[in-house]
């Protein structure tokens, strides 16, 4: 078989040991595997180039992708669902693995209903893909995060601040629960609830009884806090070009709040696309492995229209439709294991 693989929207660390993954599975069973270059931009273009075994060879603990990446949206192109399948066709391929998250994952179903065999292998940091347990990219984005927390620690102890990290999470606070948990934070703030103002004032007031003036808040880039006022503080709704939603800047709206209602020193990081980049974790590699091998076998069985999910200690597929367009949230009982350490 001839099988097309394409890394489409942000990267993460882990899709290279996919890549490495289907390519090597494939080979191993006599099949040929094509790069599409730049995500779906390259289908749309007809670029691509076919990856030898060979060149697979340290893409395990490297970042990014090698086949690179774009946020280009074929369902938005004029023709661009027939300029695709035209493009697949045209390069004689049996079938394509897609690696992606939430934006992907819509194309996917589109381009499946119309006829194109896929299967899809789901990634982003967020970990917000509904249907699987994980997506490659989580784990490697909530160690740096918990990294950086640990590292504000000291520097908060030292100077009695409050540091206010800010860390990625568009609709769910996957990341921030995560490495807010791992990193002893004092508040964990996610888009799931609405948080108060003066309960985050009270974190303050208890921690300085106990002699300790200074606070560690994880803040998702989509938290929303209730003032005082009655005012929702959050992030004002923006969308790029392709009609993503961009979101940031809540965690200096917070620390002005802060410093109004306590004088208190405080300082912002945002970590941003820090999180996205690096070495993938052993856990991102293995998962990204398990996947990629999975999505060859299911090609080879020819379960198209389907995703490979991480189900308990399984890898099985469900039928993309199940996971387009919709949000795995964290629940209110994962939610609730960080306010158990509130302050």
């Amino acid at each position: 078989m001839r099988i097309g693989i394409l890394t489409g929207g942000g990267d993460c660390s882990g899709l290279n040991a996919a890549i490495r993954a289907v390519v090597r599975a494939a080979d191993k069973d006599g099949h040929r595997v094509y790069g599409i270059l730049s995500g779906w931009k390259g289908l749309l273009k007809g670029e691509g180039r076919w990856l030898r075994v060979e060149e697979t060879a340290g893409l395990l603990s490297l970042g990014g992708t090698i086949l690179g990446s774009s946020r280009v949206n074929p369902l938005k192109v004029r023709g661009g669902l027939k300029l695709c399948l035209r493009n697949f066709r045209k390069a004689k391929l049996n079938a394509l693995i897609v690696v992606g998250g939430e934006g992907t994952l819509k194309i996917a179903d589109a381009l499946s209903r119309a006829g194109l065999p896929l299967v899809v292998i789901p990634k982003t940091i967020d970990n917000d893909t509904a249907g699987t347990d994980a997506t490659i990219g989580f784990d490697t984005a909530v160690q740096v995060a918990t990294d950086a927390i640990d590292r504000l620690h000291t520097t908060a102890e030292s100077h009695d601040r409050v540091m206010i990290v800010e860390v990625m999470g568009r609709h769910a606070g996957w990341i921030a629960t995560y490495a807010g948990l791992a990193g002893g934070a004092d508040a964990i703030l996610i888009p799931e609830e609405i948080f108060e103002f003066k309960d985050l004032m009270g974190i303050l007031k208890k921690r300085a009884k106990r002699g300790r003036h200074y606070s560690i808040f994880v803040v998702s880039e989509d938290a929303r806090i209730r003032l005082a006022s009655g005012k929702i503080l959050r992030t004002p709704l923006q969308h790029d070009e392709y009609g993503d939603v961009k979101l940031g800047g809540i965690g200096e709206m917070l620390a002005k709040e802060i410093r109004k209602s306590t004088g208190a020193e405080v300082r912002v990081t945002v970590l941003g696309h820090v999180q996205r980049g690096g070495t993938p974790t052993a856990g991102d590699r293995v998962l990204a492995t398990r996947l990629g091998i999975a999505a060859v076998h299911f090609v080879e069985k020819r379960q198209f229209g389907r995703m490979a999910v991480a189900h308990g200690a399984e890898i099985v597929s469900i039928p993309i439709s199940e996971s387009a367009g919709q949000t795995k949230r964290v629940p209110p009982r994962i939610a609730k294991l960080g306010r158990v350490f509130f302050g």
